[in-house]
Protein backbone atom coordinates (compact mmCIF):
# COMPACT_ATOMS: atom_id res chain seq x y z
CA UNK A 1 0.00 0.00 0.00
CA UNK A 2 1.44 3.63 -0.73
CA UNK A 3 1.62 6.19 1.77
CA UNK A 4 -0.52 9.40 2.07
CA UNK A 5 2.22 11.03 1.00
CA UNK A 6 2.38 9.61 -2.02
CA UNK A 7 -1.07 10.68 -2.93
CA UNK A 8 -0.44 14.50 -1.75
CA UNK A 9 -1.84 17.44 -4.29
CA UNK A 10 1.24 19.05 -5.23
CA UNK A 11 0.81 22.42 -4.43
CA UNK A 12 -1.14 24.95 -7.06
CA UNK A 13 1.33 28.60 -6.86
CA UNK A 14 0.20 31.76 -8.50
CA UNK A 15 3.00 34.28 -10.39
CA UNK A 16 2.70 37.70 -10.06
CA UNK A 17 4.89 39.51 -12.33
CA UNK A 18 5.30 43.80 -12.52
CA UNK A 19 7.24 44.15 -15.38
CA UNK A 20 9.24 47.64 -16.16
CA UNK A 21 11.44 48.78 -18.39
CA UNK A 22 14.39 48.12 -16.67
CA UNK A 23 13.40 45.13 -14.34
CA UNK A 24 10.71 42.41 -13.80
CA UNK A 25 10.45 41.51 -10.42
CA UNK A 26 8.35 38.45 -10.25
CA UNK A 27 6.60 36.38 -7.03
CA UNK A 28 5.26 32.82 -6.44
CA UNK A 29 2.19 32.69 -3.87
CA UNK A 30 0.12 29.80 -2.05
CA UNK A 31 -3.47 30.28 -2.39
CA UNK A 32 -3.48 31.64 1.21
CA UNK A 33 -1.54 34.11 0.60
CA UNK A 34 1.38 33.26 1.67
CA UNK A 35 4.62 33.81 -0.46
CA UNK A 36 6.73 30.90 -1.60
CA UNK A 37 9.75 32.96 -3.59
CA UNK A 38 10.58 36.43 -5.22
CA UNK A 39 12.98 37.31 -7.71
CA UNK A 40 13.79 39.61 -10.52
CA UNK A 41 15.30 39.27 -13.94
CA UNK A 42 15.31 42.52 -16.89
CA UNK A 43 12.73 44.51 -17.76
CA UNK A 44 10.05 44.04 -20.50
CA UNK A 45 7.55 46.13 -21.79
CA UNK A 46 4.90 45.45 -24.20
CA UNK A 47 6.61 48.08 -26.13
CA UNK A 48 8.91 45.42 -27.24
CA UNK A 49 6.58 43.86 -29.68
CA UNK A 50 6.86 46.71 -32.20
CA UNK A 51 9.97 45.85 -33.43
CA UNK A 52 11.80 42.11 -34.20
CA UNK A 53 14.71 43.39 -32.36
CA UNK A 54 12.45 44.06 -29.31
CA UNK A 55 10.54 40.52 -29.51
CA UNK A 56 14.16 39.15 -29.64
CA UNK A 57 15.22 40.79 -26.12
CA UNK A 58 11.15 40.02 -24.93
CA UNK A 59 11.79 36.00 -26.17
CA UNK A 60 15.02 36.23 -23.79
CA UNK A 61 13.73 37.73 -20.64
CA UNK A 62 10.91 35.54 -20.58
CA UNK A 63 13.03 32.40 -20.78
CA UNK A 64 15.33 33.66 -18.36
CA UNK A 65 11.59 34.43 -15.98
CA UNK A 66 11.05 31.08 -17.01
CA UNK A 67 14.14 29.55 -15.92
CA UNK A 68 14.11 31.28 -12.44
CA UNK A 69 10.15 30.45 -11.66
CA UNK A 70 10.78 26.77 -12.23
CA UNK A 71 13.87 27.14 -9.92
CA UNK A 72 11.82 27.80 -7.31
CA UNK A 73 8.80 26.25 -7.82
CA UNK A 74 9.93 23.97 -9.89
CA UNK A 75 7.66 22.73 -13.55
CA UNK A 76 4.03 22.77 -13.52
CA UNK A 77 3.35 23.97 -9.99
CA UNK A 78 2.53 27.24 -11.40
CA UNK A 79 -1.23 27.51 -12.59
CA UNK A 80 -1.91 31.16 -13.24
CA UNK A 81 -0.28 34.20 -13.46
CA UNK A 82 -0.79 37.89 -13.40
CA UNK A 83 1.25 40.30 -14.70
CA UNK A 84 1.33 43.99 -14.76
CA UNK A 85 3.44 45.00 -17.60
CA UNK A 86 4.26 48.66 -18.96
CA UNK A 87 3.24 50.12 -21.95
CA UNK A 88 0.18 47.85 -22.51
CA UNK A 89 -2.92 50.22 -23.22
CA UNK A 90 -5.52 47.48 -23.84
CA UNK A 91 -4.70 44.53 -21.65
CA UNK A 92 -7.64 43.05 -24.03
CA UNK A 93 -5.94 44.18 -27.57
CA UNK A 94 -3.57 42.51 -29.74
CA UNK A 95 -0.14 43.10 -27.62
CA UNK A 96 -2.27 41.70 -24.43
CA UNK A 97 -3.22 38.82 -26.46
CA UNK A 98 0.49 38.31 -27.98
CA UNK A 99 1.60 38.89 -24.36
CA UNK A 100 0.04 36.07 -23.10
CA UNK A 101 0.47 33.13 -25.91
CA UNK A 102 4.62 34.24 -25.19
CA UNK A 103 3.65 33.80 -21.40
CA UNK A 104 2.37 30.54 -21.56
CA UNK A 105 4.53 29.06 -24.17
CA UNK A 106 8.03 29.75 -22.15
CA UNK A 107 5.99 29.40 -18.42
CA UNK A 108 3.88 26.14 -19.57
CA UNK A 109 0.39 28.02 -18.20
CA UNK A 110 -2.42 27.56 -20.62
CA UNK A 111 -3.38 31.02 -22.04
CA UNK A 112 -7.00 31.71 -20.18
CA UNK A 113 -4.84 31.16 -17.05
CA UNK A 114 -2.88 34.67 -18.12
CA UNK A 115 -4.19 37.40 -16.57
CA UNK A 116 -2.41 40.69 -18.31
CA UNK A 117 -2.84 44.58 -17.08
CA UNK A 118 -1.07 47.49 -17.40
CA UNK A 119 1.43 48.14 -14.76
CA UNK A 120 -0.54 51.04 -12.99
CA UNK A 121 -3.65 49.18 -13.14
CA UNK A 122 -1.93 46.27 -11.53
CA UNK A 123 -0.63 48.51 -8.55
CA UNK A 124 -3.92 50.05 -7.84
CA UNK A 125 -5.16 46.20 -7.28
CA UNK A 126 -2.27 46.28 -5.18
CA UNK A 127 -3.73 48.70 -2.53
CA UNK A 128 -7.61 48.96 -3.29
CA UNK A 129 -10.51 47.29 -3.97
CA UNK A 130 -12.85 48.30 -6.64
CA UNK A 131 -13.98 51.36 -5.93
CA UNK A 132 -12.09 52.44 -3.22
CA UNK A 133 -9.86 55.23 -3.90
CA UNK A 134 -7.35 57.08 -6.42
CA UNK A 135 -3.94 55.87 -7.37
CA UNK A 136 -1.30 58.89 -8.03
CA UNK A 137 1.26 57.44 -9.71
CA UNK A 138 5.03 58.60 -10.47
CA UNK A 139 7.49 57.24 -11.73
CA UNK A 140 9.44 58.52 -15.31
CA UNK A 141 5.78 59.46 -16.19
CA UNK A 142 3.36 60.63 -13.92
CA UNK A 143 -0.72 59.18 -13.82
CA UNK A 144 -3.63 59.44 -11.85
CA UNK A 145 -6.46 55.89 -12.05
CA UNK A 146 -9.28 54.74 -10.83
CA UNK A 147 -11.49 50.98 -11.03
CA UNK A 148 -14.86 51.48 -10.65
CA UNK A 149 -17.14 48.82 -9.27
CA UNK A 150 -17.52 47.44 -12.90
CA UNK A 151 -14.39 47.27 -13.76
CA UNK A 152 -13.82 49.88 -15.58
CA UNK A 153 -10.77 52.45 -15.45
CA UNK A 154 -10.78 55.84 -15.06
CA UNK A 155 -7.27 58.05 -15.92
CA UNK A 156 -5.67 61.31 -15.45
CA UNK A 157 -2.61 61.80 -16.96
CA UNK A 158 -0.06 59.27 -18.49
CA UNK A 159 -0.03 61.69 -21.86
CA UNK A 160 3.61 60.95 -22.21
CA UNK A 161 6.78 63.01 -21.86
CA UNK A 162 5.72 65.59 -25.31
CA UNK A 163 2.39 66.58 -23.13
CA UNK A 164 1.75 65.38 -19.78
CA UNK A 165 3.47 63.47 -17.24
CA UNK A 166 4.15 66.11 -15.18
CA UNK A 167 5.75 65.63 -11.93
CA UNK A 168 7.21 62.75 -13.10
CA UNK A 169 11.16 61.96 -13.13
CA UNK A 170 11.04 63.03 -17.06
CA UNK A 171 9.50 66.11 -16.44
CA UNK A 172 11.48 66.99 -13.19
CA UNK A 173 14.62 66.72 -15.09
CA UNK A 174 13.25 68.48 -18.43
CA UNK A 175 12.31 71.40 -15.95
CA UNK A 176 15.46 71.53 -14.18
CA UNK A 177 17.79 71.68 -17.71
CA UNK A 178 15.36 74.37 -19.25
CA UNK A 179 15.83 76.88 -15.73
CA UNK A 180 19.60 75.60 -15.87
CA UNK A 181 20.05 76.94 -19.63
CA UNK A 182 17.77 79.84 -19.54
CA UNK A 183 20.10 81.37 -17.37
CA UNK A 184 22.90 80.35 -19.15
CA UNK A 185 21.23 82.44 -22.30
CA UNK A 186 21.02 85.82 -19.64
CA UNK A 187 24.56 85.24 -18.30
CA UNK A 188 26.91 82.37 -19.22
CA UNK A 189 28.75 80.37 -16.60
CA UNK A 190 26.13 81.03 -14.34
CA UNK A 191 25.71 77.54 -13.62
CA UNK A 192 28.70 77.57 -11.80
CA UNK A 193 26.75 79.23 -8.85
CA UNK A 194 23.86 76.95 -8.49
CA UNK A 195 24.19 73.73 -6.70
CA UNK A 196 21.51 72.48 -8.71
CA UNK A 197 23.51 73.08 -12.45
CA UNK A 198 26.78 71.33 -10.86
CA UNK A 199 24.78 68.51 -9.44
CA UNK A 200 22.77 68.34 -12.98
CA UNK A 201 25.72 68.88 -15.26
CA UNK A 202 28.03 66.61 -13.19
CA UNK A 203 25.61 63.68 -13.95
CA UNK A 204 25.87 64.58 -17.04
CA UNK A 205 29.17 64.69 -17.60
CA UNK A 206 29.73 68.15 -18.83
CA UNK A 207 28.59 71.69 -18.43
CA UNK A 208 28.60 72.31 -22.28
CA UNK A 209 25.52 72.86 -24.37
CA UNK A 210 26.65 69.66 -26.64
CA UNK A 211 26.43 67.66 -23.94
CA UNK A 212 22.61 68.30 -22.84
CA UNK A 213 21.79 68.68 -26.10
CA UNK A 214 23.15 64.49 -27.27
CA UNK A 215 21.53 63.74 -23.69
CA UNK A 216 17.53 65.20 -24.90
CA UNK A 217 18.01 64.61 -28.45
CA UNK A 218 20.03 61.65 -29.47
CA UNK A 219 20.34 57.94 -29.47
CA UNK A 220 17.92 55.75 -28.76
CA UNK A 221 14.82 57.33 -27.02
CA UNK A 222 13.74 54.41 -24.79
CA UNK A 223 17.33 53.89 -23.07
CA UNK A 224 17.44 57.69 -23.12
CA UNK A 225 14.17 57.66 -20.81
CA UNK A 226 15.90 55.33 -18.35
CA UNK A 227 18.37 57.54 -17.78
CA UNK A 228 16.46 60.30 -16.95
CA UNK A 229 15.73 59.25 -13.53
CA UNK A 230 19.52 59.77 -12.77
CA UNK A 231 18.81 63.25 -13.50
CA UNK A 232 16.06 63.38 -11.22
CA UNK A 233 18.58 62.19 -8.58
CA UNK A 234 20.54 65.19 -9.37
CA UNK A 235 17.57 67.15 -8.92
CA UNK A 236 17.51 65.71 -5.43
CA UNK A 237 20.99 66.37 -4.05
CA UNK A 238 20.59 69.72 -5.22
CA UNK A 239 17.61 69.94 -2.95
CA UNK A 240 19.24 68.20 -0.02
CA UNK A 241 21.49 70.73 -0.39
CA UNK A 242 19.04 72.95 0.48
CA UNK A 243 19.38 74.77 -2.88
CA UNK A 244 16.48 77.06 -3.14
CA UNK A 245 15.42 76.22 -6.84
CA UNK A 246 15.36 72.43 -6.73
CA UNK A 247 13.52 72.71 -3.82
CA UNK A 248 11.06 74.76 -5.42
CA UNK A 249 10.68 72.25 -8.96
CA UNK A 250 10.11 69.56 -6.08
CA UNK A 251 7.08 71.09 -4.62
CA UNK A 252 5.81 72.37 -7.45
CA UNK A 253 6.37 68.71 -9.13
CA UNK A 254 4.13 67.41 -6.24
CA UNK A 255 0.80 70.01 -6.93
CA UNK A 256 1.46 68.27 -10.36
CA UNK A 257 0.71 64.95 -8.98
CA UNK A 258 -2.12 66.57 -7.05
CA UNK A 259 -3.84 68.00 -10.01
CA UNK A 260 -4.07 64.42 -11.04
CA UNK A 261 -6.08 63.30 -7.95
CA UNK A 262 -8.06 66.30 -7.92
CA UNK A 263 -9.42 65.97 -11.86
CA UNK A 264 -10.54 62.56 -10.78
CA UNK A 265 -12.71 63.88 -7.35
CA UNK A 266 -14.08 66.42 -9.63
CA UNK A 267 -15.05 63.49 -12.36
CA UNK A 268 -15.61 60.59 -10.07
CA UNK A 269 -16.38 62.20 -7.06
CA UNK A 270 -14.21 62.51 -3.66
CA UNK A 271 -12.10 59.48 -2.38
CA UNK A 272 -9.10 58.59 -0.62
CA UNK A 273 -5.93 59.18 -2.44
CA UNK A 274 -2.46 57.07 -2.42
CA UNK A 275 0.33 58.33 -3.63
CA UNK A 276 3.32 55.87 -5.15
CA UNK A 277 6.10 55.58 -6.97
CA UNK A 278 10.50 56.21 -6.85
CA UNK A 279 9.32 59.72 -7.46
CA UNK A 280 7.86 60.42 -3.89
CA UNK A 281 11.30 58.93 -2.18
CA UNK A 282 12.79 62.27 -3.41
CA UNK A 283 12.99 64.59 -1.07
CA UNK A 284 10.22 65.40 1.63
CA UNK A 285 9.70 68.76 -0.90
CA UNK A 286 7.82 66.99 -3.72
CA UNK A 287 5.01 65.13 -0.93
CA UNK A 288 5.02 68.57 0.73
CA UNK A 289 3.79 69.84 -2.46
CA UNK A 290 1.44 67.30 -3.09
CA UNK A 291 -0.36 67.05 0.31
CA UNK A 292 -0.44 70.99 0.56
CA UNK A 293 -2.11 71.09 -3.39
CA UNK A 294 -4.82 68.60 -1.88
CA UNK A 295 -8.13 69.41 0.49
CA UNK A 296 -7.44 69.00 3.78
CA UNK A 297 -10.09 66.69 4.42
CA UNK A 298 -9.03 64.25 1.60
CA UNK A 299 -7.22 61.35 2.97
CA UNK A 300 -3.87 61.18 1.26
CA UNK A 301 -1.36 58.04 2.00
CA UNK A 302 2.35 57.85 0.75
CA UNK A 303 3.21 53.74 -0.04
CA UNK A 304 4.47 52.01 -2.12
CA UNK A 305 2.91 48.75 -3.21
CA UNK A 306 4.01 45.24 -3.98
CA UNK A 307 2.79 44.63 -7.08
CA UNK A 308 3.91 41.54 -8.24
CA UNK A 309 3.24 40.06 -4.74
CA UNK A 310 -0.54 40.66 -4.85
CA UNK A 311 -0.69 40.14 -8.34
CA UNK A 312 0.86 36.39 -7.48
CA UNK A 313 -1.98 36.14 -4.68
CA UNK A 314 -4.33 37.11 -7.21
CA UNK A 315 -2.93 34.70 -9.39
CA UNK A 316 -2.89 31.73 -6.52
CA UNK A 317 -6.83 32.24 -5.73
CA UNK A 318 -7.79 32.24 -9.16
CA UNK A 319 -6.26 29.01 -10.13
CA UNK A 320 -8.31 27.50 -7.66
CA UNK A 321 -11.14 29.68 -7.24
CA UNK A 322 -11.38 30.40 -11.04
CA UNK A 323 -14.53 32.56 -10.86
CA UNK A 324 -12.63 35.09 -9.04
CA UNK A 325 -10.30 35.95 -11.94
CA UNK A 326 -10.65 39.74 -13.04
CA UNK A 327 -12.96 40.52 -15.63
CA UNK A 328 -10.99 42.61 -18.37
CA UNK A 329 -10.93 46.18 -18.17
CA UNK A 330 -12.90 48.66 -19.69
CA UNK A 331 -10.77 51.56 -20.46
CA UNK A 332 -12.91 54.39 -21.19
Amino acid sequence: MSSPAAHTIPPAFGLGLDAGGTQTRWCLARPDGSLVARGAVGGFSALLLDSSAGRVTLAQTLQALAAAVWSASGPGQVKAACAGITGLGEPDGPAGQQLRALLAQQLGIAPAAIHCDSDIAAAWHALYQPGEGYLVYAGTGSIAAYIDPAGTMHRAGGRGPLIGDEGGGQWIAREALALVWRREDEAPGAWQHSLLARRLFTTLGSPGWPTTRRFLYGGDSATRRGTIGQLALAVAEAAHGHDADALALLHRAGAELARLALALCHRLGPRPVTAAGRVLQLHPALTTGLRTALPSDLPMTIAQPDTALAAARRAALSATLPSTWPAPLNTP
